[in-house]
């Protein structure tokens, strides 16, 4: 999600480099976030070459922004809501 975070679109090959992984690993996280409906998967070709690209939703943006805020509440101390 951080790899994609600033990026309108990635492809798959930047983001496992990226986060040194093997493209098994990211396909699977991959898969279980487009499940999730936070990561879109487009599939195309560049001259002959399969290829496939990656980006966040609308959604996904979102639930990465409060993740981003929930971390930065635990960084500095203060304490988060919780539901009663």
């Amino acid at each position: 999600m951080a790899a994609l975070a600033p990026l309108d679109k990635a492809e798959f090959g930047f983001v496992r480099d990226l986060v040194e992984v093997s493209d098994s690993v990211l396909s699977k996280q991959v898969a279980a976030l487009e499940e999730a409906g936070w990561v879109t998967v487009t599939k195309g070709r560049i001259e002959r070459r399969p290829r496939t690209w990656l980006a966040l939703t609308k959604e996904g943006r979102e639930v990465y922004g409060r993740h981003l805020d929930a971390l930065r509440a635990i960084a500095g101390g203060q304490a988060l809501d919780t539901p009663t």
